[in-house]
């Protein structure tokens, strides 16, 4: 196991589903470079595809050896900000991704668990976002497209290479554009969904336990 560094690992994907831009792409190269709560940005585009994402995602890793991974990906006609907290051992992909593979039900590692938690301070996280005025809930699935497998990936490899290290996934809704397209579906302008993230970054880094509120779904 590599020592972790103060680097701060962001990561979005490129676009999908005949989309031409992903927000979750624009947040993560607006932050790379820049510095949150005194620790370095890395930001970094992963490509939608099931055979690449996590290699590059632990090729990053293995790079940049950073304390805190938070990957993003975009839920198109979610409300705000969605912070994750579950993944799961589970592709079965609805849609091809951007090269094509169609996977169903198959697991994203093989002989794993069946889901792992965030190690992220979600709910911290949530209440820094509302206090800002920023739209934005605990979400209890991150779907069984490529966002998952990166999340379940990630997860894994933290509870099995980098215990001590942190990180979990936040979808981002559509850009304005996006859902001017989708019946005006909810949306949020990119200036907005940087300042969700930069917030997520910094109570992440400053919040070593999360509190602890009511915040589940009925459903």
């Amino acid at each position: 196991m590599t020592h972790a560094t103060d680097n701060v690992l962001v990561t979005g994907f490129e676009p999908f589903d005949g989309e031409t831009v992903n927000p979750s792409q624009q947040v993560a190269r607006a932050l790379d470079g820049t510095t949150i709560a005194g620790q370095r940005v890395i930001g970094a585009s992963l490509p939608t595809e099931f055979a690449r994402a996590l290699a590059t995602l632990e090729e990053l890793i293995d790079r940049h050896r950073p304390g805190l991974v938070i990957a993003l990906g975009l839920a198109g006609g979610s409300a705000g900000i969605s912070l994750e907290r579950v993944a799961v051992n589970l592709i079965d992909a609805r849609i091809p991704d951007n090269a094509g593979a169609q996977p169903v039900d198959v697991a994203v590692v093989e002989n794993a668990p069946n889901a792992y938690f965030s190690t992220l301070p979600i709910k911290a996280m949530r209440t820094r976002l509302l206090q800002a005025g920023i739209p934005a809930a605990i979400s209890h699935s991150a779907g069984t497209f490529v966002c998952n497998q990166v999340f379940f990936g990630l997860a894994h490899r933290l509870a099995t290479r980098h215990p001590g290290l942190r990180g979990g996934f936040v979808h981002v809704p559509w850009l304005p554009e996006q859902a001017a397209r989708h019946a005006d579906a909810p949306h949020l302008p990119l200036e907005r969904m940087l300042e969700a993230v930069r917030l997520c970054v910094e109570t992440a880094l400053l919040t070593p336990a999360d509190v602890h509120y009511a915040a589940g779904t009925l459903q």
